[in-house]
Order: structure tokens, then sequence, then C-alpha cells
């Protein structure tokens, strides 16, 4: 279950992007003040929610071809999410 506060910032995340949603590093661990298993719960939860809206979502390291191009999910950031 997700506190107010969680699901304001993910609906602020979608609302606020195109295609594309970045969740960063600094995002959760610095700003949000967020553990490490913190954050990778949190994660989880909106993978699921993001994949149920039809995005397809990679993690730290995972290889994918989006916008005509090659790319990586960089160290600095957890999850990016595209449609």
């Amino acid at each position: 279950m997700l506190s107010k506060n969680d699901e304001e910032y993910f609906e602020n995340k979608i609302k606020n992007s195109d295609n594309e949603i970045r969740f960063t590093y600094f995002e959760f661990r610095v700003k949000r003040n967020m553990s490490e298993i913190e954050a990778k719960q949190l994660l989880k939860i909106y993978q699921t929610k993001l994949e149920n809206m039809g995005y397809k979502v990679y993690l730290e390291g995972e290889k994918f071809y989006y916008n005509g191009a090659n790319r990586t999910v960089q160290s600095n950031e957890l999850m990016i999410a595209v449609k």
C-alpha cells in the first residue's frame, strides 16, 4: 500500500512526462531520504503499476532500444519506463 506522499509523487511523475519516466538515485535516496531497501520496495510497486499501464520498465544496467537509439539505464538512474 502506498502512502499518500508516494502516490502523489507517482501521479506527478506520470502527469509531468510524455512517454518516458525516469526515477533517479538522487530523487529517492537523497531528496526523499530513503534507505536502499525502502527505495527498492517502492520501485517494485511503481514498476507493477507502470507495467499495468502499458509501460515497458527497465532497471539500472539494463539495455533497451527507444526513440531510435540503443540506451542503457545508467548507475544514477534506478528505473526508466517508456510507453
